[in-house]
């Protein structure tokens, strides 16, 4: 194998101003049902009715987020997380069992904690396409942020033994399945290591298949490290405000889209 690209020197995107505000929006919620509920509970001197209250900070936390825009999966996390969090308290499951659920997520979805990156399996009709689409391309350098457990990388990898592979991941449990998967294969390097500190440089092919949030920073670190001609293609995610070069329409069953830019 080869030896790994080396690292960006760029600065890493600030990945974490979102859920900071994510976080202070549910607080103001939570902080504005509590500073109505507690002082009326208090006066009438009865105990505040938590399934209420819940479902009030969750009504409260739906309407701060809807006036706020974000994104439809934010509103749905906002409107569940107490009610389902003091459902939970109620169940009576030691919270060992919750600390053991939090370390096997972290495990797989470490890239949704921090980058709003969750864990996204391309599939074999997906990695047929793209093998399509590249195969005028000799010795070819491609590259897969956020590689996953391989299922790209790891049929590319066996129908162009001319080409040469490189796969990043930093979710834990899907970089250890990769890693096995990609053992047997020489023109495969598999890495450990953050999307953002992985230079760009040296790949005639960057692939990524991440989700919205990402893509407008990873463009403007496309255009930065990649090399005039390159291609980068982005799985199911288009860049905002930027024109594909192509759309390639796979027919699979999740009607996939992907979306090819040349640099």
């Amino acid at each position: 194998m080869s030896s790994p690209a080396p690292e960006s020197t760029d600065a890493v995107p600030p990945v974490f101003g979102s859920q900071l505000r994510q976080l202070a929006l549910q607080l103001a919620a939570t902080l504005a049902v509590l500073s109505l509920a507690w002082p009326y509970y208090g006066l009438r001197n009865e105990p505040l009715p938590w399934p209420q209250t819940a479902l009030a900070i969750g009504a409260t936390a739906l309407l701060f987020a809807t006036l706020t825009r974000q994104a439809w999966w934010w509103r749905l996390i906002h409107t569940l997380f107490v009610p389902l969090a003091w459902s939970a308290s109620m169940i009576g499951i030691d919270p060992g069992w919750y600390l053991l659920l939090f370390f096997v997520l972290l495990l797989v979805y470490r890239g949704a904690l921090g980058g709003q990156i969750p864990l996204f399996l391309s599939n074999a009709t997906t990695a047929a396409a793209l093998a399509t689409l590249t195969r005028e391309l000799p010795e070819m350098r491609f590259l897969d942020l956020g590689a996953g457990v391989g299922s790209v990388l790891g049929p590319l990898a066996r129908q162009r033994p001319d080409a040469h592979f490189t796969g990043v991941e930093n979710a834990p449990a899907a970089w250890a399945c990769g890693r096995l998967r990609m053992a047997g294969l020489a023109n495969c390097d598999w890495r450990w290591g953050d999307l953002w500190r992985t230079e760009l440089s040296a790949y005639d092919v960057v692939y990524a298949f991440l989700s919205p949030v990402p893509m407008a920073a990873l463009w403007e670190k496309a255009q930065r490290e990649m090399r005039p001609g390159t291609l980068f293609i982005s799985n199911s995610f288009a860049v905002p405000d930027v024109a594909a070069e192509q759309v390639i329409e796979v027919d699979d069953a999740c009607h996939t889209q992907l979306f090819c830019y040349r640099l």
